[in-house]
């Protein structure tokens, strides 16, 4: 099996944070980024052959990733490689939809001759072991299998629904349904039998009236077939991190006591691109509590419930409360920051109030915050 990572989205919703990169190169956790999770999972499932899938504004996913090396991806045969839309002899385009994606890149898949493809999206935060999906889309003999996670019924609306028999085969796909039939929710991870999959992304490619994607065409259209199709439902945590409220859960859940992401777990590490910094440095004025400080820190203020990444300064009097702080930011004394994201090389300058422990207050990349300033969200 070899794997394919969407790695192309915008990602809108999470702007500012995507102004000069692509969703999935985020930054998140304290020091990593969002398509770290995905990249790890692959590293520690035993599959070394990945190619990701880039569009908009790919140089930081680039510069990132460069030969795999984290992620034991650095191979002569395998390994990982960057993507994007290109020109052939016969023109080029970009990419116009999931499936459309897949389909430009089935010359690279072809070179490996898999007998499975593994689909991930690159935005999303969980740690899984795909070996145990494949295990169940070999014994049901399945030309697809798709990750599916439960959702509360009210939430279920926001996903793409699979709707199962009793035997776990899937007889209904509704995508994004009002009035939802199940909670069984997509979570953008597909198993498929190579061959399978090939003839309908080429059926699919041909189809003018298409929208090249997974979703509404693809899945319908193995459904219709009467193609074996089977949910794999995923127990542990999940998260689409495609909003400022979800990425900011999401990197609060990494504070919690009974963290299912488990950052210190040895026995599923999370592998990434790690600059040389020196180490954190904690004032004697600090006082810190249930926070991640990383390298190069310089703290002499209060953190609490916080995650602070490379590169910051805390100064004394400052009190940093619920937020995250982004690589190489300052914290001037009498600054108060409260559930807060500040983004990376930012400084909030003395006798300053970021955010109300309201909502969420983002300060962009770069900014010099002067005093008596609002926040905005």
């Amino acid at each position: 099996m070899i794997a394919l990572i969407l790695a192309g989205g915008q990602g809108s919703r999470l702007s500012p944070m995507t102004k000069v990169m692509a969703k999935p190169a985020v930054h998140f956790g304290g020091k990593y980024r969002i398509i770290d999770f995905a990249l790890s999972n692959c590293s520690n499932s035993g599959i070394d052959t990945v190619g990701i899938l880039t569009q908009f504004k790919p140089q930081a996913l680039n510069a990132h990733i460069g030969i795999g090396t984290p992620w034991d991806l650095d191979r002569v045969h395998g390994g990982v490689a960057m993507l994007p839309p290109y020109m052939s002899e016969q023109g080029g385009d970009w990419y116009k939809g999931t499936a459309n994606a897949v389909y430009q890149n089935l010359s690279f898949c072809d070179q490996y001759d898999p007998e499975y493809l593994l689909i991930l999206s690159g935005d999303h935060i969980y740690k899984m072991d795909y070996r145990e999906m494949l295990k169940k889309h070999i014994a049901e003999d399945a030309a697809a299998t798709i990750g599916v996670i439960n959702v509360p019924i009210e939430e279920a609306s926001r996903f793409g629904i699979m709707n199962t028999d009793g035997n776990g085969r899937i007889v209904e796909f509704e995508e994004k349904p009002a009035h939802p039939k199940s909670t069984l929710a997509s979570m953008g991870i597909y198993i498929f039998t190579y061959k399978k999959l090939k003839e309908y992304l080429i059926r699919d490619a041909e189809d003018p009236d298409s929208s090249y994607d997974f979703g509404k065409n693809i899945i319908p259209a193995m459904l219709a077939d009467n193609e074996t199709m089977v949910a794999y439902e995923f127990r542990g945590y999940w998260k689409d991190v495609g909003t400022i409220q979800s990425f900011w859960e999401a990197n609060m859940d990494l504070l919690s006591t009974d963290n299912e992401v488990r950052l210190f777990d040895t026995s599923w590490k999370l592998f990434t691109q790690v600059k040389i910094r020196p180490s954190q440095y904690i004032g004697d004025n600090a006082k810190i509590s249930d926070s991640i400080i990383t390298e190069g820190c310089i703290v002499d203020g209060e953190v609490r419930h916080s995650i602070l990444f490379p590169g910051c300064r805390v100064d004394k009097n400052a009190r940093i409360v619920d937020s995250i702080i982004m690589e190489d930011c300052v914290i001037e004394g009498n600054v108060i920051v409260n559930k807060a994201i500040i983004l990376e090389g930012s400084t909030v300058k003395a006798s300053n109030v970021i955010g109300n422990g309201d909502k969420i207050a983002v300060i962009e990349a770069g900014s010099v915050v002067a005093p008596n300033f609002s926040g905005k969200i």
